[in-house]
């Protein structure tokens, strides 16, 4: 019976369930990690113990034995959903060998990475649509986690962002990044939902993980909340010119403090804004100069509730000169690696200042300083078209979805990959200022990896479950 099953099996039902889906949305991510584990390797050289790998090899034969059993009993039973079972239970023994090994970085990434593939393969399965129904129970769970994080999280430098599950510490705001943007696209896409009315509730949604996460403190993910809601209130329609009156305070309060001129120009603007955007010209006008008065004076408040760190990496933004051995060295020393890479770059693990430990935490925000180094500016300008290249996928994905639901999360996903990709590369350049925002699928990052995963698998479900015109 079990030899007749195996004869009759049709290997190609392996990928009939994401026959559908976008091939390069599934390699792309998973070129990026290996290349993130390439490099964090680099950066582990002169750290990685001799004969790493024995420990690996009894609990790699129990995984290997006990995933052909699963192969033998999925191709007997022959079954419609056999590969969920196949695809969930290496992700399960995946997990459970990475939590009774030590392993260099590299290869946890790598690990991390296979984990986030089996994810990404399930949710591509899986409905999308089944998040309608589910979406509160998803955005409450992910703020009640928010909530433990601030009563029983483990703190690490400065900030309290994990809770400690055995030997993991997982990062609850990862998660919340795609709660919300569920969250988001279920209100948003709703009939009508241009309207100052729909605006409020949107914001007002934002607001809970965005306060939550601003007093771990944790400044980046925060900025990554602002971000996802502004580019899905721009795809719902919702006026141009109010989502420019929404930033508009975070200038104010920069220009206000710094050049008192420019504020003045850029209020006036605003006021031009208000008047012709909003249903009442004159109240809005003056609103419009008013927010953007408190926005100036709210700078100073804004100012005393960050803590020293972050302070020190805006001010070490603005001139990183002024205490090079302290918080300006992470600065220096990335814009010092990537600018010795030159052309063409000094050579896979060739890199002196990587080599040499240099630059700290390179294996985490400052993994782009690796590829510029040992790789050079071709290198990078191939990372930045690999990374063009999704995102233009993404729309794609986004514009042939089947309903403003599945839509609306493309373009959640999309805006938290290009805003993480901006401020991370900008950062390790001196572009923008140090927020500890990871490089997707590249840096290392257990609770970031996972969220960039299951986010493209939904990305992917869209895509499956599209309609498809035949002529």
């Amino acid at each position: 019976m079990m030899l007749k099953s195996i004869k009759t099996f049709r290997w190609k039902s392996l990928i009939s369930p994401w026959q559908q889906a976008d091939i390069w949305v599934f390699l792309i991510p998973l070129g990026l990690s290996i290349l993130g584990g390439i490099m964090i390797r680099s950066t582990e050289l002169n750290q990685i113990k001799p004969e790493w790998w024995k420990p690996w090899i009894f609990p790699c034969s129990i995984l290997a034995t006990v995933l052909v059993a699963l192969v033998v009993i999925a191709l007997y039973v022959a079954h419609e959903y056999w590969q969920q079972w196949l695809i969930g239970g290496l992700a399960f023994g995946l997990i459970f060998l990475k939590a009774f090994l030590e392993a260099p970085k590299w290869a946890e990434h790598i690990l991390i990475a296979v984990v986030g593939l089996c994810l990404m393969l399930l949710c591509a399965r899986w409905r999308y649509e089944n998040l309608i129904k589910w979406h509160w129970v998803i955005f409450a769970i992910s703020n009640v986690s928010l909530v433990l994080v601030m009563i029983a999280g483990t703190s690490a430098k400065g900030a309290q962002r994990w809770i400690a599950i055995g030997s993991f510490n997982v990062q609850p705001s990862e998660f919340a990044k795609l709660s919300l943007i569920i969250t988001l696209a279920v209100l948003l896409s709703a009939k009508n939902s241009a309207t100052m009315g729909s605006l409020a509730r949107s914001l007002a949604i934002t607001a809970i993980p965005w306060a939550l996460v601003f007093l771990q403190p944790d400044l980046g993910t925060s900025l990554v909340f602002g971000a996802i809601t502004l580019g899905m209130l721009y795809w719902a329609n919702v006026n141009p010119g109010w989502l420019l009156l929404l930033s508009s305070p975070l200038v104010s309060a920069i220009l206000f403090n710094v050049f008192l001129p420019g504020w003045c120009a850029w209020s006036a603007l605003m006021a031009v804004v208000g008047w012709k955007t909003l249903p009442w010209p004159v109240r809005g006008a003056v609103g419009a100069v008013a927010i953007n008065l408190i926005g100036g004076e709210a700078g100073h408040i804004f100012w005393g509730l960050l803590k020293d760190y972050q302070k020190n990496r805006i001010i070490t933004f603005l001139n990183p000169e002024h205490d090079p051995l302290g918080s300006g060295y992470h600065l220096i020393q990335s814009r010092i690696a990537i600018g010795s890479g030159e052309l063409w770059g000094r050579g896979l693990y060739h890199g002196t200042q990587t080599q040499g430990n240099f630059v700290p935490e390179q294996h985490t925000d400052f993994i782009f300083s690796v590829v510029g180094e040992e790789l050079g500016f071709v290198g990078c300008i191939v990372v930045l078209l690999i990374f063009w290249f999704f995102c233009l996928r993404l729309v794609m994905i986004a514009e042939s979805s089947k309903s403003n639901f599945g839509s609306l999360l493309v373009i959640g996903v999309l805006a938290m990959i290009v805003f993480q990709v901006i401020v991370n590369i900008g950062m390790t350049i001196g572009m923008a200022p140090v927020t500890g925002i990871p490089l997707p699928w590249v840096s290392y990052g257990r609770s970031a990896m996972l969220t960039n995963f299951i986010s493209i698998g939904l990305v992917q479900s869209i895509a499956n479950y599209r309609q498809r015109l035949k002529f």
